[in-house]
C-alpha cells in the first residue's frame, strides 16, 4: 500500500506527526504496537512545567493537539513561578492518565487523510541510502515517500528492576528489537541512553491525615487556544484534585545506602546514560549524601484518584528494597505498591546525524522525533513530531522547509540545540536554555508562531484575522501608552489614590505608569474613567499581552538588537580563499568541521554539530580583517 508519510510510534511525537500531516493534505499511516496505548502517559501524570510549558502553548499554536488534550482529562492545573516574570513561568497539569489516551486516540481516529494500523515494524525498506517504505512484522509492506521514527523508548528496550532485567519497550510491552538493529546496519550513529519511573500507590494504602496538600490555580489557566475559543467567554472551571507532599528520612536513605550494591546503575548493569536533571532517588542519596531528606509529591493518575504516582522516588532497585523504602515514608506506611519502578535503556541516534529538519542526512527522506533524538518528556516529543511532520509535507510538496530561529521559538531552541551540539544524555527542556527567554514567553506563543500556523494551512481564516487585529491592537495600544502625557493634576492624583497606585510628581507618559510591578489589568482598564483609551474594544489576549510589553519594552527592544545583530552577523558570506587555519580562538575539531564542510556563510556554519556562537563571533572578526588585507 502506498502513502505519502508513515509514521512509526503512537506516542506524543507520534500523534503530534501523524496528525499535522494529515491536516496538511498528506494522506498518512500510523503504526503503533498497541492501538489502545496511543497516546499513554509512560511517565508521570502531568503535562507542562517550566520550560516545557512554552512548548505546549507553541505546539497548541502550530495547531498540534497536546494542550487541548491536556484541557479536556487534566485534574489540576497550576500557573508556576507566578510571583516571578512572565518570561519563566510555566503552565503545569496533571492529567488522568486514561482519559488523555481516550481522547488523543478518538482525535487519531477522526482526523480525516489519518489511517492506523496495529503492528510492529521491523524494518525500513531503502534503496540508494533513499527510505522507501516499511515491513512490519508479519511481513506486510507499506511504501511512502517520508517516513517518521517516533519510537520512544522501544528500540530494543531493556527494563532493570534491580537484578532482574526484561526486553520491554514499556512495562509489559514487547520492544523493537529488528528495528533497532537496522538503523545501526543503515550506518546511522547509535547509542544508548536510560530513563526510569517511580512506583505506583494504591490510593486506599495511603494515610493521607498529616500530609501538606497542593491544589490547583483559581482561576485555572489553560493551554489550547481551541479550549478558550470553545468557553466562549465562559470560566474554564474543571474539576481539581490535590496533590500531596511528603518527604523522604534518614531511615530511608539508610536502606537506599545499604543496597547500592543491588542497584543496577551502580553495579554496571545499566550501561547507558540517565538524565541529569531527573535523577533517581538512588542517585539522589549517593550524590547529596548531605541532604537530610527529598520532598517527594503524590499525584493522582486519574480523575478517580485510585492509584498515585510518587513524583521524585524513581527508582530501579529490587523490588523488596523499593517496597522497604517506600514503607518508611510518612503516609506511606502500609503502601501497597500497584506497579514497581524501573529503569529503561534503550537505542537512540544521535541527532547531530539530522539536519535541522529532522531530516537524517544519511537516509534520504527518513525523519526522526521524540526520544530516538535522545530528549525525555512528552512535550520535547510533541514539539520534535509537529515539526518533523511539517517538515515531511513541504518537502512532499517542494516547498521550503520550516526552520525555527532560537529567537522565535523554544522549538527552535530544542532543535538547533539537538542537531548542532548533540546530546550524551536525555535532553529536556529548562527555560534556561533559551537566550531570548524574554521574547520567548508562553503568552505570545500565539503571536509568535500563528502566522507560520496559517501559512501551513493549520489555522484558519477566521482565526488568523481575529490574530491579526489583536496584534494590531497591541501595537497601537502600545503607541498609546507611549505618546499619551499624564500631568500630577489633583484629577489625575485622585484617580491614582483610587487605584491604589503611587503619586507621580511630574509629567509623563502612561507606559510609564503601566510598567510598575503593581499595574495589573484591572487598573489598566479603569485608565478609561479618567481619559479616553482605545482599550475598551481590545480582547482579553492582546490587552494582557500589551501590558507585559508594556512593562518590558526597554528590555524587549535590547533583546530585539541583540537579534539583529545576531541575524546581520550570520548574513556574512565566507570568502572562497578564506583559511580556517591557525586562527586563534578556534579548536582544532571546530577548523576540521569547517573545512570539511566548507560552508559559505556564518549561517551555514552555524548549523554545522559543534560550532558555538563563540567560534562564529571569532569567525566574524577574522573575515573582517581578511577584507580588510585585500583592500590594502
Amino acid at each position: 500500500m502506498d502513502y505519502d508519510v508513515i509514521v512509526i510510534g503512537g506516542g506524543h511525537a507520534g500523534i503530534e506527526a501523524s496528525i499535522v500531516c494529515a491536516k496538511m493534505g498528506a494522506k498518512t499511516l500510523l503504526a503503533t504496537l498497541l492501538v489502545e496505548q496511543i497516546g499513554a502517559a509512560s511517565c508521570n501524570p502531568a503535562v507542562g512545567g517550566l520550560g516545557k510549558g512554552h512548548l505546549v502553548k507553541e505546539i497548541d499554536a502550530l495547531g498540534g493537539v497536546m494542550g487541548y488534550i491536556t484541557d479536556k482529562c487534566g485534574i489540576q492545573f497550576r500557573t508556576l513561578n507566578a510571583s516571578k516574570g512572565p518570561a519563566v513561568q510555566g503552565t503545569r497539569a496533571q492529567i488522568d492518565m486514561d482519559r488523555y489516551k481516550i481522547i488523543a486516540r478518538d482525535l487519531c481516529y477522526h482526523t480525516k487523510n489519518l489511517e492506523i494500523t496495529q503492528q510492529s515494524i521491523n524494518s525500513l525498506i531503502v534503496e540508494n541510502n533513499e527510505v522507501k517504505g516499511v515491513i512490519s512484522s508479519i511481513g506486510k509492506k507499506y511504501y511512502a515517500k517520508k517516513v517518521i521514527l517516533t519510537t520512544g523508548t522501544f528500540l530494543r528496550g531493556k527494563i532493570h528492576i534491580g537484578e532482574h532485567t526484561s526486553s520491554n519497550g514499556r512495562a509489559g510491552e514487547p520492544p523493537s528489537l529488528e528495528l533497532g538493529a537496522s538503523l545501526q546496519d543503515l550506518g546511522l550513529d547509535v547509542g544508548r541512553l536510560k530513563t526510569g519511573t517511580c512506583a505506583r500507590i494504591k490510593a486506599s494504602s495511603i494515610d493521607f491525615s498529616n500530609l501538606e496538600q497542593h491544589h490547583g490555580d483559581n482561576p485555572a489557566p489553560f493551554f489550547s487556544h481551541k479550549t478558550e475559543k470553545e468557553l466562549n467567554n465562559a470560566e474554564f472551571n474543571p474539576t481539581q484534585l490535590p496533590c500531596y507532599v511528603t518527604y523522604t528520612n534518614a531511615k530511608t536513605h539508610e536502606i537506599i545506602r545499604s543496597n547500592f550494591h543491588r542497584a543496577p546503575m551502580f553495579t554496571g548493569q545499566i550501561e547507558g546514560i540517565g538524565p541529569r536533571y531527573c535523577p533517581s532517588i538512588e542517585d539522589k542519596v549517593n550524590r547529596f549524601s548531605d541532604k537530610e531528606r527529598h520532598q517527594l509529591f503524590l499525584e493522582p493518575q486519574t480523575k478517580e484518584a485510585n492509584e498515585y504516582y510518587i513524583n521524585g522516588l524513581t527508582s530501579s532497585l529490587p523490588f523488596d528494597v523499593q517496597e522497604e523504602m517506600i514503607r518508611s515514608i510518612e503516609g506511606l506506611e502500609n503502601a501497597e505498591i500497584v506497579r514497581y519502578g524501573y529503569a529503561i535503556e534503550y537505542d537512540y541516534i544521535n541527532p547531530t546525524d539530522l539536519k535541522h529538519t529532522f531530516e537524517t542526512k544519511k537516509i534520504k527522506n527518513l525523519y526522526c522525533a521524540g526520544q530516538i533524538n535522545g530528549t525525555t518528556g512528552y512535550e520535547e516529543a510533541a514539539a520534535q513530531g509537529i515539526y518533523a511532520g511539517i517538515n515531511a509535507v513541504l518537502a512532499l510538496q517542494n516547498k521550503p522547509p520550516f526552520i525555527l530561529k532560537r529567537n522565535e521559538a523554544y522549538i527552535g531552541v530544542l532543535v538547533d540545540d539537538l542537531v548542532t551540539k548533540g546530546t550524551k544524555e536525555p535532553y529536556r527542556m529548562f527555560s534556561s536554555r533559551a537566550e531570548y527567554r524574554l521574547l520567548l514567553r508562553e503568552g505570545n506563543a500565539i503571536f509568535r508562531l500563528g502566522e507560520y500556523a496559517y501559512n501551513l494551512g493549520l489555522m484558519d481564516k477566521e482565526d488568523y484575522q481575529i490574530l491579526l487585529k489583536d496584534k494590531q491592537n497591541i501595537k497601537e495600544g502600545l503607541e498609546w501608552l507611549s505618546s499619551t502625557p499624564i500631568t500630577p493634576t489633583l484629577e489625575v492624583l485622585n484617580f491614582l489614590n483610587s487605584i491604589n497606585e503611587d503619586k507621580i510628581s511630574d509629567k509623563t507618559t502612561w507606559i510609564t505608569l503601566v510598567s510598575r510591578r503593581s499595574f495589573d489589568l484591572e487598573k489598566l482598564l479603569k485608565i478609561d474613567t479618567l481619559i479616553k483609551t482605545p482599550f475598551a474594544n481590545y480582547s482579553k489576549r492582546a490587552l494582557e499581552e500589551l501590558l507585559i510589553e508594556a512593562k518590558y519594552k526597554n528590555y524587549i527592544k535590547k533583546q530585539q538588537a541583540l537579534i539583529d545583530n545576531m541575524d546581520k552577523m550570520l548574513s556574512i558570506e565566507i570568502p572562497q580563499d578564506f583559511s580556517y587555519d591557525s586562527i586563534p580562538g578556534l579548536s582544532l575539531e571546530v577548523i576540521e568541521k569547517l573545512k570539511k564542510f566548507t560552508p559559505k556563510s556564518l549561517f551555514e556554519a552555524s548549523e554545522i554539530s559543534g560550532i558555538t556562537p563563540a567560534s562564529l563571533e571569532v569567525l566574524q572578526l577574522y573575515i573582517h580583517l581578511h577584507h580588510k588585507k585585500a583592500k590594502i
